[in-house]
């Protein structure tokens, strides 16, 4: 079980290219499922649970891995959400207290990114503004698509390079989502 402030372990490195998948329709439920866990582990502690990241963009290309964002009463209070997202079936991965008190756990099956922030973090909002406008937008999409694509044969050593190496894009999309 983790702890506030213990080590955690190393991410493996991805040292090759990222796969993406044609959307799959599927994607939504396994959203469903996962959430449900999320749900039965925490309970009220649940302040805001959504689907976010390409994932949740019908007909997005995607890595096939749910990103879902939790929204707890305080994000850094590890003890009181962490323990029952493990027993639930997650891993605490990343613990990030300079960005946003933000918090990664993984799920195995299915494949999924859990990111907790604390409720009303702006970080939550942009990432929800983000989903919302490639929802609606065609040629956003398709340039997030295009580039996500173009980049993910590259080969990488890590997959936040790859993530690093939309941020241009992205920021030019947000400009848009945000006008």
């Amino acid at each position: 079980m983790s702890e506030a402030g213990s080590p955690l372990p190393p991410l493996e490195p991805l040292n090759g290219p990222v796969i993406l998948a044609a959307y799959d329709a599927h994607w939504p439920a396994w959203y469903e499922t996962l959430a449900g866990r999320v749900r039965e582990a925490l309970g009220e502690r649940v302040v805001a649970l959504n689907h976010a990241g390409s994932t949740s963009v019908p007909g997005l290309a995607a890595k096939p891995l749910i990103d879902m964002l939790l929204e707890v009463a305080d994000s850094a209070d590890e003890s009181a959400y962490v323990p029952d997202l493990e027993a639930a079936g997650f891993v605490l991965r990343i613990r990030e207290p300079d960005w946003f008190e933000h918090r990664l756990l993984k799920s195995a099956a299915p494949p999924a990114n859990l990111h907790v922030y604390t409720a009303g973090e702006e970080e939550v909002r942009r990432m929800l503004a983000f989903r919302d406008h490639l929802r609606r937008d065609d040629a956003d999409r398709a340039l997030y698509e295009a580039t996500k694509r173009t980049l993910a044969a590259r080969h990488w050593a890590k997959t936040q390079d790859y993530a690093d190496a939309k941020t241009t894009v992205i920021a030019g999309i947000m400009s848009r989502a945000w006008s």
